[in-house]
């Protein structure tokens, strides 16, 4: 069935994905080549539900199950180019999710490590990263809160739940000249924040409003 798909993906769903670059990301204003390239590449379809496949590369935000959402494009564009990365650059990903992102990430940054809470969602992004051969996605099924000490720190941090707070271990597990991008706020009013870290201290940046599902983690702790 994938072997299929991927069929598929060389001729409609490239022509889709193009359009997709052309209107949504860089007539945004997303210029970084990377980061492009990233989004041309990535087979979005085979992130969402088979019945959703012909609305991937739309403008907007698709459920995955279990209240959760693969970003809209334009997102996953903005907060991966917000991050700077470069080729040799280790990112620490808070939520997998579908997986896309992690996807984007492991085509511009030299390894990529990705947390899921939700089982489900572990699984089947951690099977579509082995089918696909991003060997560069380390996996973890746990609490994205505490990140992952054990590997920090990392170059980038990417959080794609919204917080009522940045989590105090990713700041310490983020390096310094480090970049973080978290969506901070209630469950219905959120800012997209860029965070650079340096031997001063943190610098914060606005990206503008946004809307993510909550991020839930240690003890119940999770946005309202």
């Amino acid at each position: 069935m994938l072997n299929k798909l991927l069929m598929e993906d060389t001729r409609r769903y490239k022509r889709l994905r193009e359009s997709m670059v052309a209107n949504q990301i860089e007539a945004r204003g997303i210029k970084n080549p990377r980061v492009i390239s990233a989004m041309l590449k990535v087979p979005r379809h085979l992130f969402v539900n088979e019945a959703l496949m012909d609305q991937a590369y739309s403008d907007h935000p698709l459920p995955i199950g279990d209240q959760q959402t693969i970003s809209q494009p334009y997102i996953v564009a903005l907060m991966t180019e917000a991050l700077e990365l470069e080729k040799n650059d280790r990112v620490l990903e808070i939520g997998t999710g579908s997986g896309y992102q992690a996807a984007i990430l492991a085509n511009i940054a030299f390894r990529v490590y990705t947390i899921e809470r939700n089982r489900r969602l572990y699984s089947n992004a951690r099977s579509l990263f082995d089918k696909l051969g991003y060997f560069n996605i380390v996996t973890r099924c746990g609490d994205g809160t505490l990140g992952w000490k054990e590997e920090s720190p990392f170059d980038a941090i990417i959080v794609t739940a919204g917080a009522p707070a940045i989590p105090d271990a990713l700041i310490d597990q983020l390096g310094s000249g480090g970049r973080m991008v978290i969506p901070v706020g209630s469950r219905h009013t959120q800012e997209l924040i860029r965070i650079e870290k340096t031997e001063d201290g943190i610098s914060e940046t606005s990206l503008g409003g946004c809307r993510f599902v909550k991020l839930i983690g240690q003890q119940g702790w999770q946005s309202e």
